[in-house]
């Protein structure tokens, strides 16, 4: 098992952090924080876009009928992670984690080997991902790309990404998608991102929303479309707060 060393900060902790989550030790916390001094919407942006992936799931199990969850760069299991909400709609529903990263390996051996599969695969391998996840290509799956798109600093890049993993699903499988934006508070946000590529060993890139876009195509846009986090199908009576837009966009699409 992976030894952690506690005493460096590592991605997947402090968005743990962000979340509210308890996985996250204190040089986490203070990157945390370091990264909010520069840009304190961080912590809305990380909750907002798990809320969007709890309405997203909960919608594609409860009433599109999918089965199957393809989530691809999970992070570290928290509550309220794609399999407790799948299956909070649909008990059969089958979940697939992909990461690559030896911390979230150490993680989900301990919290996801009795409740779903993990798989350790690149993003950048579509197909050995496909080929590896033991889904039923006969039946739609949800294939989820939160926060993880941001990470490949090459746009076109990223599109083959999408490409290569939606590709292989049957007609009527799902593509849920989300990643940060520079348009609504732009500059302070950008910062922050500068700093924490001069810092981290993987780094992420802002898009503005028609770049985007470019993951979509091909794609049935469901409405609204693809938005701020907050204004994708909220619940009702969602509160002010709840509604407010951060700078991540999200979508989700159906595969014609």
């Amino acid at each position: 098992m992976t030894q952690l060393d506690t005493g460096v900060p590592h991605s997947a902790r402090v968005w743990n952090y962000w979340l509210g989550g308890t996985d996250n030790f204190s040089a986490d916390r203070a990157a945390g924080d370091d990264f909010a001094a520069f840009y304190p919407d961080i912590v809305a942006v990380a909750r907002s876009s798990r809320a969007f992936l709890k309405r997203a799931v909960t919608y594609l199990a409860a009433e599109a009928g999918v089965r199957q969850f393809l989530d691809v760069g999970t992070g570290i299991p928290s509550a309220e992670h794609t399999h407790q909400i799948a299956r909070a709609a649909a008990a059969d529903a089958q979940v697939v984690y992909v990461d690559n990263d030896p911390l979230v390996l150490s993680h989900a051996q301990q919290v996801l080997a009795a409740e779903a599969v993990y798989l350790d695969a690149d993003l950048r391998e579509p197909g050995s991902i496909i080929a590896s996840s033991g889904l039923d290509l006969s039946r739609p799956v949800a294939l989820i790309l939160t926060n993880i798109l941001g990470h490949l600093a090459d746009l076109d890049e990223a599109v083959a990404v999408v490409r290569g993993l939606m590709a292989p699903l049957p007609a009527g499988s799902y593509l849920v998608t989300a990643d940060g934006t520079n348009v609504i508070d732009g500059p302070a946000f950008e910062a922050a991102i500068a700093v924490w590529n001069d810092n981290a060993p993987l780094s992420y890139h802002l898009r503005r929303p028609d770049e985007l876009a470019r993951f979509l195509d091909g794609l049935e846009v469901l409405p609204p479309g693809l938005v701020p986090c907050a204004r994708w199908r909220p619940a009702p009576g969602a509160s002010p707060e709840d509604l407010r837009e951060t700078d991540e966009y999200a979508a989700v699409t159906r595969k014609p």
